[in-house]
């Protein structure tokens, strides 16, 4: 008898993508375009938790700076959120003057 696997939810993760990208100001075509994908593509992953290539996941995850350990890892403290990453992302990108 075969066991039956437990599928990981990407929904999470999805959203996670969807929300960094709108609040940098991308359109889901922008990004599409930028990914070489299909907008529909990009929208599956965004809504509906379709599971993307390893390929598409890890573009996706270190174009955004979304850390993933809180998505496969939720019982574990995050050694930096998601959120923690973006802000530093911007941190380093500001010069001397901009402080």
């Amino acid at each position: 008898m075969k066991k039956k696997t437990k599928r990981f939810d990407f929904k999470p993760i999805g959203q996670a993508v969807k929300a960094v990208r709108e609040s940098r100001g991308l359109t889901r075509e922008q990004l599409a375009e930028v990914m070489e994908l299909a907008p529909r593509y990009i929208m599956s992953i965004e809504n509906k938790g379709q599971h993307p290539s390893f390929q598409v996941f890890y573009k996706l995850v270190s174009m955004f700076d979304i850390s993933v350990d809180q998505y496969l890892f939720p019982d574990s403290p995050a050694e930096r959120s998601t959120r923690r990453r973006q802000l530093d992302r911007l941190l380093d990108s500001l010069d001397e003057k901009d402080y």
